[in-house]
């Protein structure tokens, strides 16, 4: 086991750190900067990369240890943190040193999961988009390929030439409008407003993949962390497949810090919950702690009375909610579980004190 000294940078701390040494390239490009400003600037930036570098050491010293936690992409742009500025300072003139810290653009990604998200989406519609890709080429070399017909003889100079054309035709496509390349036939024009109306409509196809891509791929992975975390429900592991897919649809996960309240007494009970991690406190006159796999607010949908009791999170706790319609359509596909429930939730009634 590794004894080394952590000196892990938090994601957060990771972002405060190069958007500071960023901030301070970006200043340092101030021409009419005071010498003593541009000494702080540069010290900044090598405080930064000091902490770069005794976070790259203490990775590569946990590696070689064998520990295995940082992928060797991650390890990758440490590395580039680190050498890059180091090399500029060794090899470039003075006013341009600083402008190679901006590969510090890197960091915040190492530790983003919403990069090999986008990875996964363009893996899975790659053949979509190269379709429509295609598709935007055609019609890219086709409107060129019209617009200097059209207009080579009344602006030579802007439509004199395929390649010149090709340039108005990614400005118009895109709808940027530059305003540099204008036709000023009428033939011209008629084919501006059809080529603008078919890059809004090409655009509009990559945005409606890539949103559907980030729709499924989202899903998926929320649907595989509740399915995992249903399958930790003791309740739950005894069921087939088809009854379990309904349960995970049906359950919604939620994390609740230590000490904060789940429900009140008294409260309108319209859902209950399954204790996946952590334990809760449930606030009765001899208090009652339960743990994984246990569950709690059953009565309320049982019984349509107010909450008896106050729950609160004695430790983190991961829980799984179930609303009341969800409830009875649990109790009318699994009579097995719902027994359970109601078998618990009379046991418990019996037991509170009367009065």
């Amino acid at each position: 086991m590794s004894v080394l000294p952590s000196l892990r940078i938090c994601a957060p701390l990771n972002a405060v750190l190069a958007a500071t040494g960023l901030v301070a390239v970006a200043a340092l490009t101030t021409p009419d900067m005071s010498g003593r400003s541009r000494l702080a600037l540069a010290a900044v930036l090598a405080v930064i990369w000091g902490i770069y570098l005794l976070e790259l050491a203490e990775k590569l010293l946990r590696r070689r240890a064998g520990d295995v936690r940082d992928r060797t992409p991650a390890i990758a742009i440490d590395v580039l943190a680190v050498l890059v500025p180091l090399a500029a300072f060794l090899l470039v003139g003075t006013p341009d040193r600083s402008l190679y810290c901006a590969v510090w653009l890197l960091k915040p990604l190492r530790d983003s999961t919403f990069f090999p998200l986008l990875g996964r989406i363009l893996t899975n519609e790659a053949r979509n988009l190269i379709g429509v890709a295609t598709v935007f080429g055609i019609v890219l070399f086709g409107v060129a390929l019209a617009a200097y017909v059209i207009e080579r003889d009344v602006q030579p100079q802007k439509f004199g030439s395929i390649p010149q054309a090709m340039w108005w035709a990614v400005v118009t496509l895109s709808t940027t409008g530059y305003g540099d390349a204008i036709p000023e036939s009428f033939a011209g024009r008629v084919l501006a407003g059809a080529v603008m109306m078919s890059g809004i409509g090409i655009f509009a196809l990559w945005a409606g993949i890539l949103a559907t891509g980030f729709y499924q791929e989202v899903r998926r992975e929320d649907f595989v962390r509740n399915w995992q975390l249903v399958a930790a429900v003791p309740l739950f592991q005894k069921l087939g497949p088809a009854t379990l897919v309904e349960i995970v649809r049906a359950l919604r996960p939620r994390i609740v810090p230590a000490g904060a309240v789940i429900c009140r007494k008294g409260e309108t009970g319209d859902q209950m919950f399954f204790v996946v991690e952590g334990r809760v406190s449930v606030a009765t006159p001899n208090p009652v702690e339960l743990g994984p796999g246990a569950f709690f607010g059953e009565m309320a949908l049982i019984t349509g009375e107010p909450r008896s009791a106050t729950v609160s999170a004695t430790t983190v706790v991961s829980l799984l909610s179930l609303h009341s319609a969800d409830f009875q359509m649990l109790c009318s596909s699994s009579p097995e579980i719902a027994e359970i429930i109601r078998k618990t939730a009379l046991e418990r009634r019996g037991a509170a004190p009367k009065g």
